[in-house]
């Protein structure tokens, strides 16, 4: 069964932006009563709300907001509508005198042959092309709520002035709103920034500089757990691991496309020699190279290269934000590279291997198709034949699979469309995890090909494929997913042995010898302190289990475990215990 945007989804999506889109105004019409010196820029309604942008003369602070908020709410009730009207060039820029940012949008308007338009609300006018509630009765007067203060640049543009940008909530039940609060309080107490430091997974250093965490011992054991997860899912289907080097000459950018595309998002590097050297955004160009090393006949096919590596993208600083977003990037990437009749096979091996590593953390996911938008072609490689094609084989592939699925337009890749996978963690939150990208454009520039049956140069496709996509990302969202309590087999200590006494030590470091020989990550403590103590630190640092060992013990031949989720376990011999946590560790529970 296929979804494809129904009427019902357009009418709702259409709908709850239009009370965003009318929130904005009403919030830019607020600040004017309250700061009639403040210059309005822009104000758009986004995922779960609104902001608009304002350039104050005296700063405003988390304080204010409150009062603006009231002033929204006094307004709602006074304005009844949203009038539109189109208006002359000469008397929008009459209109919006003084306005910088006004101007500077009615110019841009005007030479692209738009139509100007404002709307007006009570006696707050704005320059917008809708659209906007009819009344505002559509808006109840609960479900909104300011959120908070932030600065942002001008258009977006570190270049230019930074503006002050007023965030807020917007449902369309106060039901709605409140529990979206209620999630954003849980998701502050899971906070992969905050427990991240807590539990000592990853750092950041002013000397190293944002954007580039350092991986502690412990964090390092989650990464390499979910790398080797994901190898040994490609190793069943073929696949073979490759390296590359992380700098490359501009001119294997410049034949893929990416040095015209994202030129200003690339670390260059001028060595001694004169040459202009990038420091990898990608691994896609690097793996067309080793492809293209030999020629490769029909019997090769397909060659299916894997690699875990970094990649970095000079993002901005005020974008950056704990392992979410940085410049360091570790790709768990894949591309295979072959013929058209092999597509869809290669294909379904990926989403297998999706379909097996995603319900392993709870995951439910839902599949979207991103293709490019048909009116905007300059903004993507090859020809409309080209897309048609490849876009028209991930439906037959969604179609084969049996999904539901969404379409995007205008979220494709640049050099062709893709299967995003959009993962729902345990607060419901939905993020877009793996992704596969079926390329027609890239081996085309690079004019790489096998010898068919007949001896001649046949044409190949090329599949980008990443399962958790950014590594970092991805260990963000299942730092809050599971809110720091790891699964057993991903928890950077398995195991915490607690000897009661000084005189348990020996005994207790026999068993964690046991268990280290099984391939066990143990810690065991014998650091003076009270047993009390050390249990606490297990369950602060959400250590699965804890093994505690006093007289009882040792007379009985037996351990006392504690068990992070299911409490108390009791005595329970050792070999009993090795043989539960070893079928835990192995189905990885």
């Amino acid at each position: 069964m296929t979804i494809q945007n129904t009427n019902d989804m357009e009418q709702q999506n259409e709908k709850i932006y239009r009370m965003r889109h009318s929130l904005a105004h009403l919030l830019g019409g607020a600040v004017k009563e309250i700061r009639p010196d403040a210059i309005i820029a822009t104000g758009p309604a986004i995922d779960n709300g609104f902001y608009y942008d304002f350039d104050f003369t005296t700063p405003i602070t988390d304080k204010d907001l409150g009062k603006i908020e009231q002033k929204m709410r006094e307004l709602s009730k006074k304005v009844k509508s949203f009038d539109k009207a189109e208006i002359s060039l000469k008397d929008a820029e009459k209109l919006f005198a003084g306005n910088p940012y006004k101007l500077e949008l009615i110019k841009e308007y005007a030479n692209e042959g738009k139509t100007l338009t404002t709307y007006t609300s009570g006696d707050f006018t704005d320059l917008c092309a809708g659209p906007h509630v009819e009344s505002m009765d559509e808006i109840k007067n609960g479900a909104f709520k300011l959120e908070r203060i932030a600065g942002a640049y001008w258009k977006g543009d570190q270049k230019n002035k930074m503006l002050t940008r007023i965030y807020g909530f917007a449902f369309e039940t106060k039901k709605e709103l409140d529990d979206y609060l209620k999630m954003l309080e849980e998701a502050k107490a899971r906070d992969h920034k905050k427990l991240g430091r807590e539990l000592d997974l990853f750092t950041f250093s002013s000397l190293v500089g944002p954007g580039l965490p350092l991986w502690t011992p412990k964090g390092t054991v989650i990464r390499e757990e979910l790398d080797k997860y994901v190898w040994e899912l490609r190793r069943a289907k073929g696949y073979q691991k490759v390296t590359i080097p992380h700098l490359t000459k501009k001119e294997l950018y410049e034949t893929s496309g990416h040095w015209t595309k994202f030129g200003d998002d690339l670390f260059k590097v001028n060595t001694r020699d004169g040459h202009l050297l990038a420091i990898k955004p990608m691994n896609c160009p690097h793996h067309t190279q080793i492809f293209d090393s030999q020629m490769r006949s029909y019997r090769d096919m397909p060659q299916r290269y894997a690699e875990t590596t970094m990649v970095y993208r000079d993002e901005q600083s005020g974008e950056l934000g704990g392992l979410s977003r940085v410049l360091s990037i570790t790709q768990d990437d894949a591309h295979v590279f072959c013929r058209k009749t092999q597509v869809k096979d290669e294909f379904l091996k990926i989403w297998e291997i999706i379909d097996t590593f995603y319900p392993t953390f709870g995951f439910k996911l839902k599949i979207r198709l991103s293709f490019h938008d048909p009116e905007q072609m300059e903004k993507y490689l090859g020809t409309k034949d080209l897309w048609d094609y490849a876009e028209k084989s991930l439906i037959e592939i969604a179609e084969e699979r049996k999904v539901d699925y969404t379409t995007a337009i205008g979220e494709a890749a640049f050099y062709g469309p893709k299967v995003d996978f959009m993962g729902s963690d345990s607060m419901g939150r939905e993020w877009q995890v793996a992704t596969i990208q079926l390329d027609v454009n890239m081996p085309n520039r690079f004019k790489l090909s096998c010898v068919n049956e007949k001896g001649e140069k046949e044409e190949i496709i090329m599949i980008h494929a990443a399962i958790m996509g950014s590594l970092e990302r991805f260990v963000s969202i299942i730092i809050e997913h599971y809110a720091g309590a790891f699964p057993l087999w991903l928890a950077p200590v398995q195991i915490k042995i607690v000897p009661i006494r000084e005189n348990h030590n020996e005994h207790a470091l026999e068993i964690s010898k046991e268990l280290k020989a099984l391939d066990f990550r143990v810690d065991c403590d014998t650091k003076e302190g009270n047993m009390g103590g050390k249990v606490r630190d297990a369950k602060n640092n959400k250590i699965p289990y804890t093994i505690i060992i006093g007289d009882k013990d040792i007379e009985a031949k037996k351990i006392s475990v504690e068990s992070r989720d299911k409490g108390q376990l009791g005595q329970m011999d050792l070999k009993e215990f090795i043989e539960k946590i070893k079928k835990e560790k192995e189905n990885r529970e």
